[in-house]
């Protein structure tokens, strides 16, 4: 990925806040026939040595592994108008773009065929996310056997990481007055160009 120097993010921390902000990502790797690529929620550690997730067994990729592999996580996205720079009225000299947050993982992928594996991820994956509710769901919640069922159909994945690039494209690049426009254009469109303007103005 190309990263200016002014658009990458090499605080660990903020790079790990992102991808747990995401939380799913599209895993790619190259057979025979070329590039391949699945999306896929998943867990990442602490450290960011580990991601985790799984498959439906009948998914090929995990049976290309082990093999290197990229995990492509857009983290947030949108378009940002020329119209909303003061400088378009200054000088004209604008030009339309795209602000955005993506962190790459690159590493090598393992695949776990292994009940007890495929359990604690599926039991990580849920509770991270439905931690935050006022009322959890559990995987303990639904029948023993019928999750049983549910882990013999899928197969665990692992990304071991052994490096992470993540770029935030957030018009760092534009003067104080443009950065301005920009958040406020994107607050008025709403929806997920609202939450790129909130990523603007966190550090």
């Amino acid at each position: 990925m190309y990263v200016p120097s002014h658009f990458a993010e090499d605080r660990p921390d903020v790079v790990l806040g992102l991808l747990r902000r995401a939380g799913f990502g599209h895993l790619v790797c190259t057979d025979d026939e070329g590039p391949t690529s699945t999306p896929l929620p998943f867990v990442v550690d602490d450290a960011m040595t580990s991601v985790r997730a799984h498959l439906a067994r009948p998914n090929r990729i995990w049976r290309l592994a082990p093999c290197r592999a990229l995990l492509v996580v857009p983290v947030g996205d949108a378009y940002v108008s020329p119209s909303w720079y003061p400088t378009k009225a200054e000088t004209g000299k604008v030009v339309p773009t795209w602000n955005y947050e993506v962190v790459h993982v690159h590493g090598r992928l393992v695949a776990h065929d292994d009940p007890a594996w495929i359990r604690r991820q599926v039991d990580e994956l849920t509770d991270r996310n439905e931690s935050a509710r006022a009322e959890p769901w559990s995987v303990d919640d639904a029948p023993a056997d019928f999750v049983d069922g549910l882990v013999r159909a899928i197969v665990g994945v692992e990304l071991v990481v052994e490096r992470v690039v993540a770029k935030r494209k957030l018009s760092q690049n534009r003067p104080e007055p443009d950065v301005a426009g920009v958040i406020h254009g994107l607050r008025e469109v709403g929806g997920r160009s609202a939450s790129v303007a909130d990523a603007m103005t966190t550090d």
